[in-house]
């Protein structure tokens, strides 16, 4: 989080740690643990150098390119939205596609910004994650 704080010109808000089950991962994976930070990036970030950075912190915590798709790892960081802006490249994908979609980015989003509304979606996060349909299992850690 320290390392993510340091990306912000203001406005840094961390949600709790979640546990959750895995989506959509190989057989026998561990269950993953989740937040969501909301920041101000720093003047003149855009989407693809803040990914490089986001990049940066995976591979100093240990993130090697992965073998399998959505394996355990030991830390994996996702840009889901950049303000209201929009990519589809081979790299990046704005907003993310299935945050939506996704009990373990929408309950911790809850937390922090429950009126927000994702790019894309026209409810706000509180809604989306009372209607969202899944076989996610949340818990939230002690502080």
């Amino acid at each position: 989080m320290e390392r993510l704080r340091g990306l912000a010109h203001s406005g840094f808000i961390a949600s709790s740690l979640w546990q959750s089950s895995p989506v959509d991962c190989p057989p026998g994976s561990p269950p993953f643990i989740n937040a969501v930070v909301l920041l101000t990036p720093l003047l003149g970030e855009t989407p693809e150098s803040l990914l490089d950075q986001l990049q940066s912190i995976e591979q100093e915590f240990g993130r090697r390119p992965k073998l399998v798709l959505n394996e355990p790892r030991p830390l994996d960081l996702d840009l889901i939205a950049f303000g209201m802006e929009t990519r589809s490249t081979s790299r990046l994908t704005l907003p993310h596609p299935r945050a939506h979609l996704r009990r373990f980015v929408l309950e911790p989003l809850n937390e922090i910004a429950p009126v927000m509304v994702l790019p894309g979606q026209t409810k706000p996060v509180f809604e989306l994650l009372a209607a969202l349909q899944s076989d996610e299992h949340l818990r939230r850690l002690p502080m």
